[in-house]
């Protein structure tokens, strides 16, 4: 049996899933909070001299799932794992963010594609000799991955 306890809540200006950007990338400049519990704090240590986090949260608001689905960046069903839809086996989201500051138990970051009230599971620091690859294949996002700065969610994936 795998649990899975939150470390705190992530704070957004989205309420609802239709309407916000669907990766970071499409979010550029939004600013929002995310709150770690106190009995975490002493785990933020350092990590004030990061400009980029990665956020693992909880999909809190997706219930079910479909092997094949239509994601955002297309109109012809997919495999679900080759997508990155919200509705997923184990509901398990990630977001790359920037981080412009930390205030006791607060990170203050930007670039944020999060709904509000969000459950935040965990906390990396993004690495670029880690997390950056060379001659990368995409799929079939080649031709579509030019349009997520405009892409928005709508309500398919209720």
């Amino acid at each position: 049996m795998i649990e899975l306890k939150p470390i705190g809540i992530i704070h957004t200006p989205f309420k609802k899933r239709e309407g916000m950007p669907i990766q970071p990338a499409g979010a550029a400049g939004v600013k929002s909070t995310v709150e770690v519990f106190e009995e975490y704090r002493a785990g933020l240590k350092d990590l004030d001299g990061f400009s980029h986090i990665i956020l693992l949260y909880h999909f809190h608001r997706s219930l079910g799932f479909d092997l094949h689905v239509v994601p955002f960046m297309d109109s012809e069903p997919r495999g679900l794992f080759a997508t990155r839809a919200p509705k997923r086996p184990n509901s398990i989201g990630f977001s790359v963010v920037q981080l412009n500051r930390i205030e006791n138990c607060v990170l203050h970051v930007q670039n944020v594609d999060i709904l509000d009230g969000t459950p935040l599971l965990d906390i990396k620091p993004y690495v670029p000799e880690f997390d950056h690859q060379v001659n990368v294949r995409t799929g079939w996002l080649e031709r579509a991955r030019k349009n997520v700065h405009t892409k928005e969610a709508d309500d398919r994936f209720k």
